[in-house]
């Protein structure tokens, strides 16, 4: 019998209908993704098998090594919270991280929606898909101030937090604007495309134990696919908590995917008798005291791991037991080891691992996989290495920290010399290594344009009010050119005759704010009537280097009070000392027990010296970090900011000679006046420093040279040297992923 429909019902059907078929087409896996089904009618694409992570395709499962890249959320002159990457931006990057041979890229938190559109329409036209790692970031600040991952504010937020990556992943969600976070309608779905869940961050260890201790009654956690072991502690109950309310919210979208938290060398379960710092060894997040039920997808650990932090990867010699064919100790690989035989049955993924290519050092360690001092091609070698020691001791995967470079970032020796820090993101610090783990150079807008190769012809291409020719007479001298940009002063000038670093050197005084050496040593007798804060040698090998006035010498000003070094000479404190100091960073604090097993001295290394070569990545001869070259008469150098003592040359602030409340603090500057000389080896004589009248040279009647403060920064991208490096080690490890080289 039929049955009269009011045409109410029939548009509410059809609107049923409609909506029915757009949520089919829009969660059912892309046409190029394979999938299988679990019981429960989810799909499944990968998953964990004993210690490996598996993908389906070809109607079967394969081992699946994990080649990836983080990729972070900025761009110079920007917070990551800003999230400025456009679309365009990220189709390019991607077709570069295929062509790397990368398989994967991580992502730390939720992104832009143009994002998750640009995976997707990428992976539709690609022969193979780019797989992603989504993570979910904690409320980080919170935690560490308050110690207690329990609290309402900090649980909810994180669920919350957790709510918004699973929609968005699936390109569902409209995210309100929210201070420092993604928001937007999202409405790719790029689940066919994800690898892994990957929650949290690095745990702080004092917030672990603190929760720990105050709520021993959480435990025995049993979620619908997530539960904790009797052994787990109740911050691994909440991370149980954490990755069940994530498991559970994904089964709505139709997929199941493998799971992981963050987890670093801190905080991993393992016992470090070497470890001098007993922050560095207190507590212990296992990923072995989790498990799953059924979640066919899987669950694995990962960790944070570096060659270089903590100490103990130099001190703890219950890590010699690995060595090299030359008898090296290799101490991140006998780590590597240790951590595999841990967590037995499930995989493990070093979800970050690399070396900077920055001059800044912060950290030493044994086979030079230092945190910084390296070139291009050495951080290539070095992050190579360490994924051959990743892939050979059966690790799930490795993925490189990171594409590409970012201003943002501080590191411990240098973040308080950096004032204001909120323009950090305005500049590039040369100095500071975490701004330079990139395998793409974000390069300050000079840096390219003027290739410092010794030949001026590339100054000559800018434009007239982008550089200043010095005015006045400068004996020796038949010119001198000025320029600058995000990371550094440029200087190029013609002498009257071919340089020769074994006959003399050359003499760059630097003043930028009342104060310092009028007199000194390599002045030769001379005064001057202003002082200088650092000083430019340009000489044989090792002379060239950047100095620094005694009593202008931040590092030995906050050092040898605070942490540990020796204090400076009472002489060497007084303003117009004569004595200038070789720039030095710090790379360890001196460490007294109860805070520490034993007692560690302080340590510091050169970070002045400046590398004759060429910055031309045409050229043979191209290192990265060249300073100066000279050809016949011609003399070209470039110096960063902190080492002349900036601490923000986006607004003109230098490191004034005091301090306020027992810290450093900057003053404005006007600029910059250089006063050259060249001395000569034979007698010591000077050229250049002269009155005229046989008083003080008159510093205070050069020219100086300034420049208006800057609020947006230009930058210019370019693959390292390091890129081809890592591309060939991908290319011999787990398969080949390698497509032709990027255009």
């Amino acid at each position: 019998m039929m049955r009269n429909t009011s045409p109410a019902a029939w548009l509410l059907r059809l609107v049923v209908i409609g909506a029915a078929v757009l949520l089919v087409w829009h969660y059912w896996p892309a046409p190029k993704v394979e999938s299988v089904q679990s019981a429960d009618g989810s799909h499944i694409k990968f998953r964990t098998q004993d210690d490996r992570i598996e993908i389906y395709e070809n109607n079967g499962w394969t081992p699946f090594f994990v080649k990836g890249v983080n990729v972070g959320a900025a761009l110079p002159g920007h917070d990551p919270g800003e999230l400025p990457i456009p679309k365009e931006t990220y189709l390019d990057w991607f077709k570069k991280i295929q062509a790397l041979g990368a398989n994967t890229i991580r992502v730390y938190t939720i992104l832009s929606p143009a994002f998750y559109q640009a995976l997707v329409e990428y992976n539709e036209r690609a022969e193979k898909p780019l797989y992603f790692i989504q993570g979910v970031w904690t409320p980080e600040d919170e935690l560490i101030e308050k110690k207690d991952a329990y609290l309402s504010e900090i649980y909810g937020e994180f669920l919350t937090e957790i709510s918004y990556a699973v929609s968005a992943v699936y390109g569902a969600a409209d995210i309100p604007q929210r201070f420092g976070k993604a928001s937007g309608a999202y409405r790719y779905n790029a689940g066919p495309y994800l690898l892994a869940w990957h929650i949290g961050t690095e745990w702080e260890p004092r917030m672990v134990k603190n929760t720990n201790e105050i709520h021993k009654d959480k435990t025995g956690f049993k979620g619908s696919y997530i539960f904790a072991k009797p052994q787990a502690s109740p911050f691994e109950n909440w991370l149980a908590e954490m990755l069940d309310h994530l498991a559970v919210l994904e089964t709505q979208y139709g997929w199941k995917h493998p799971l992981t938290f963050t987890n670093w060398v801190t905080t991993d379960p393992l016992e470090h008798p070497g470890e001098i710092l007993i922050t560095e060894d207190m507590i212990g997040v296992d990923a072995m005291h989790l498990g799953v039920n059924g979640w066919p997808a899987g669950y694995f650990a990962s960790y944070h791991a570096y060659p270089y932090y903590p100490d103990f990867f130099r001190l703890d010699e219950t890590l010699h037991d690995v060595k090299e064919a030359d008898g090296t100790p290799n101490t991140y690989r006998s780590y590597l080891r240790k951590l595999k035989e841990h967590h037995q049955g499930i995989p493990v993924m070093i979800t970050e691992f690399g070396v900077p290519s920055s001059l800044g050092v912060a950290h030493l360690t044994g086979m030079n996989r230092n945190q910084g001092g390296h070139n291009e091609a050495e951080q290539g070698r070095i992050n190579a290495s360490l994924l051959s020691d990743i892939s050979n001791e059966g690790m799930a995967g490795g993925i490189v920290f990171s594409w590409q470079d970012e201003w943002f970032k501080r590191t411990w020796n240098t973040m308080h010399f950096e004032i204001p820090q909120n323009r950090r993101k305005l500049w590039h610090n040369v100095l500071t290594n975490e701004q330079h783990f990139g395998l793409v150079a974000m390069l300050s807008g000079k840096d390219g344009l003027l290739k410092i190769d010794g030949d001026d012809a590339d100054w000559k291409a800018l434009k007239k009010e982008d550089k200043k020719q010095l005015e006045g007479s400068y004996p020796g001298w038949k010119s001198l050119t000025m320029t600058h940009d995000e990371a550094y002063v440029y200087i190029t000038g013609e002498l009257e005759r071919p340089f020769d670093p074994e006959r003399e050197k050359l003499y760059f005084g630097v003043d930028i704010t009342p104060g310092g050496n009028k007199h000194g040593e390599a002045l030769g007798g001379r005064k001057l009537d202003e002082g200088l804060e650092t000083l430019i040698v340009l000489g044989k090998g090792d002379e060239s280097e950047v100095q620094i006035a005694a009593n202008y010498d931040f590092h030995t000003r906050l050092y040898g009070k605070q942490y540990g070094m020796i204090p400076p000479k009472p002489e060497d404190e007084k303003d117009d000392s004569g004595v200038f100091h070789p720039w030095k960073l710090a790379v360890g604090l001196e460490m007294i027990p109860p805070d520490t097993k034993k007692y560690s001295p302080f340590e510091d290394v050169p970070a002045g010296k400046l590398l004759r070569g060429t910055t031309d990545p045409a050229s043979k001869e191209f290192n990265s970090l060249a300073m100066w070259q000279a050809k016949g008469s011609k003399v070209e150098l470039r110096v960063p900011w902190m080492l002349l003592g900036f601490t923000d040359p986006s607004s003109l602030q230098v490191m004034s000679y005091g301090e306020k409340d027992g810290k450093l603090y900057a003053v404005p500057s006007q600029g910059i006046r250089l006063v050259p000389w060249i001395a000569q080896r034979s007698d010591g004589s000077v050229q250049g420093l002269d009155s005229g009248n046989g008083g003080a040279y008159p510093v205070t009647s050069l020219p100086l040279y300034s420049w208006p403060a800057w609020n947006q920064s230009v930058y210019t991208e370019r693959l390292k040297q390091s890129y081809p490096l890592v591309q060939e080690a991908f290319r011999h490890i787990g398969g080949s992923d390698t497509t032709k080289n990027p255009s």
